[in-house]
């Protein structure tokens, strides 16, 4: 497949971006949904479990959603994808207890996000222009960020005045217009002669490549870390009595936002990895200051620091990813890169409910900054070894 050369903002871009825009609030809308099951009397470990059921199946299905979109295109999975969406986003209107089914429909809305997010994402990266990859993705992942700011401000006021079946319902009238706009995403015209230029090496393969291994070392650490925030922030404010998850996120997602908007050509320009490392370690500082955060504005400054190191790391990630493998292979690459982020939730959801648990929230936001900054001591001299040495490229 070939990407759209005319600029980065093309029809189907634009579609593609407001498809991801709308499921992306209906999705953040459940940054509350912690609080849901507290008000059920889930513990901060039942907390982790559950969300992390939602990641197991997400990765689950990962292999089967790359080799699909390799071989089969991507519009058909987008559909199916937005229509299961719909579906599992109703059945949380049925939710009145902890038990077997909030386990079951926490995997199968894993099965539709990580249909959506990998899809929708891959569909974008076909659309950029390889010569502004980076700003392209950076500014694909707006449509990602403003609804972390929507989603926890619109919870905010929906559990203000009534209660958690209305804010299901909003999800779900979300889902729904993304689903109307994902109709108009069709696939590109496919290239035969790239495939038999560059034979598929799928999923697995992929995965074992030599230059991609310290890409997923770092994505690794980076989506770990992700999840002490996307899944604890709620109970955090609630045990802590500062700040809000709207508050939060909005700091978080503006400062995101502004940085893809106004400077999201510097990677590009300057090199991906120079501006890689300080980003992920701006991401430690954010974490550090929530640690000690013990007032609204000291939390609204720690999600200002997160949104600065997400702003960068995820779309240059993301291109380094691109940009290193085949163009046969792109869907399974994708697929792999964006499974990653659900195994950082079954890694980090149980470890961190436990961290908060028996020890303390600033002891597990401490932990997650030393993390992030052991991460990029072992990336960078790794990924210098990889790119330069003669196996580059080859699996491993």
């Amino acid at each position: 497949m070939t990407q759209d050369a005319a600029g980065l903002w093309s029809k189907p871009f634009i579609l593609c971006w407001l498809a991801n825009f709308f499921q992306g609030v209906g999705f953040n809308l459940f940054l509350h949904f912690p609080g849901f099951l507290t008000e059920l009397g889930a513990s901060s470990v039942v907390i982790g479990w559950i969300s992390a059921t939602m990641a197991v199946t997400a990765i689950a299905v990962r292999p089967v959603i790359g080799q699909i979109m390799d071989s089969r295109g991507r519009r058909g999975l987008i559909l199916f994808g937005s229509l299961l969406n719909i579906g599992v986003t109703g059945l949380y209107l049925t939710v009145d207890q902890i038990g077997p089914w909030v386990y079951v429909i926490r995997g199968l809305h894993g099965v539709a996000e990580a249909i959506l997010f990998t899809v929708l994402f891959t569909y974008a990266a076909d659309h950029v222009p390889r010569t502004r990859l980076t700003e392209g993705l950076a500014l694909f992942g707006v449509s990602g960020m403003l609804p972390m700011s929507i989603g926890g401000l619109l919870g905010d006021g929906i559990l203000d005045v009534k209660g958690y079946p209305a804010l299901f319902q909003t999800a779900l009238a979300c889902n729904g217009v993304a689903f109307i706009l994902a109709v108009g995403l069709y696939d590109l015209p496919r290239s035969g002669g790239t495939e038999r230029a560059h034979p598929r090496l799928g999923f697995f393969g992929v995965a074992r490549q030599a230059d991609l291994l310290p890409i997923w070392w770092l994505t690794t650490i980076f989506f770990i870390a992700l999840s002490a925030i996307f899944v604890f922030l709620k109970t955090f404010v609630m045990a802590r009595g500062v700040g809000s998850v709207g508050g939060f996120f909005s700091a978080y997602a503006a400062v995101a936002i502004a940085l893809r908007i106004g400077l999201g050509w510097v990677p590009d320009r300057l090199g991906a990895l120079r501006v890689l490392v300080p980003s992920v370690l701006a991401l430690a500082g954010g974490m550090l200051a929530l640690a000690m955060a013990e007032s609204s504005r000291e939390v609204l400054m720690a999600g200002a620091l997160c949104g600065l190191g997400h702003g960068y790391t995820f779309p240059i990630l993301s291109g380094l990813v691109v940009t290193r493998v085949g163009e046969a292979d792109r869907g399974s690459a994708l697929a792999l890169f964006t499974g990653i982020a659900d195994l950082g939730a079954v890694v980090g959801s149980p470890l961190f409910g436990w961290m908060a648990e028996r020890w303390s929230y600033t002891a597990l936001y401490a932990v997650v900054a030393a993390g992030l900054a052991l991460g990029v001591a072992i990336f960078w001299p790794w990924d210098r070894v990889r790119t330069r040495g003669p196996s580059s490229g080859r699996l491993s």
